[in-house]
């Protein structure tokens, strides 16, 4: 590793401090930084290390949780991620079914949180209008026509086309819009 002659200007990855380094492969602005680095990288390592080992500690556990009907709140609040006064306040609701075997055994319906936690779809959004066709010049009004034949303000027009995600595209000091999809909004309206 040879030195140079030129100081060169680097960024600490540890204080993202700038500094300059002697080395084209220094890291750090100095040794403190250089050890808190390795410190931290061998306290990600270690904590890795431990989750890996639970997982595969608990994995029969895990497996079973997850076929069974009835779990207590402890597990449903790892399971889902809600908390333990979430959970109960579904319970008090009668949103989620649940069951008290005693002071502090209380057992939820797994099918139930799966219930809360089915997927939602979302509406299709408009595809996008490739330019083509569309953007030709005589099938396109600019924001200023659409404003006289309509009768609207430039600026609802404006929002307009931005609420409804319609294309647009700018030439010289125009800006042009697809008639057929103004024509559809404004026509609705």
């Amino acid at each position: 590793m040879g030195f140079s002659k030129l100081k060169i200007p680097r960024i600490c990855e540890h204080c993202s401090k700038p500094f300059e380094a002697k080395t084209v492969t220094t890291r750090f602005c100095n040794i403190s930084c250089a050890n808190k680095a390795g410190k931290e990288r061998k306290k990600s390592e270690k904590e890795q290390k431990e989750k890996e080992t639970l997982l595969k500690k608990y994995s029969n556990k895990i497996a079973e949780v997850q076929t069974r009907e009835f779990i207590s709140v402890a597990e449903a609040k790892v399971m889902y991620g809600i908390s333990k006064d979430t959970l109960h306040r579904l319970i008090k609701r009668g949103i989620i079914t649940s069951f008290n075997l005693s002071k502090r055994l209380t057992r939820v319906r797994r099918s139930d949180l799966d219930a809360m936690f089915t997927e939602v779809k979302v509406p299709h959004q408009r595809e996008k209008v490739r330019e083509g066709k569309e953007f030709e010049v005589e099938s396109c009004y600019t924001l200023s026509e659409v404003s006289q034949k309509y009768n609207a303000n430039p600026s609802t027009v404006s929002s307009v086309i931005r609420k409804n995600n319609i294309p647009k595209k700018k030439i010289g000091s125009f800006v042009y819009v697809p008639k057929k999809q103004i024509d559809e909004i404004f026509d609705n309206k």
